[in-house]
């Protein structure tokens, strides 16, 4: 259901969604396999962390930000500068993200 949400708030933003992984294993194939421009994580994913899936993205190039409710206190040092939404998070605030995740001008 909170995929659906993000999927009408990506929508809403012009923004079409390719892929959702309720697994690492699937995440982890998509974050190696897919044509993708930014990449939103749940940080904690059926309850494994998916740094794993966070560290192909970087390899790759690929732009992301996690969503959590841990906020980015919650994030290990490798990556507390990623952008992070925390949950319950709105259209404004993904949008947002979305703009900082993707900046190339810093």
């Amino acid at each position: 259901m909170v995929a659906m949400l993000v999927e009408d708030m990506l929508g809403d933003l012009g923004h079409d969604l390719v892929k959702v992984a309720a697994k690492l294993e699937t995440a982890l194939s998509a974050a190696r396999e897919e044509a993708l421009d930014l990449a939103i994580l749940d940080l904690n994913l059926a309850g494994v962390m998916t740094y794993p899936v966070a560290d192909v993205l970087r390899e790759r190039g690929i732009p992301l930000l996690f969503s959590t409710g841990y906020g980015n206190g919650g994030l290990k040092e490798a990556y507390s500068n990623t952008p992070t939404l925390q949950k319950p998070f709105s259209t404004e605030a993904l949008g947002k993200a979305i703009r900082n995740a993707t900046d190339t001008s810093a």
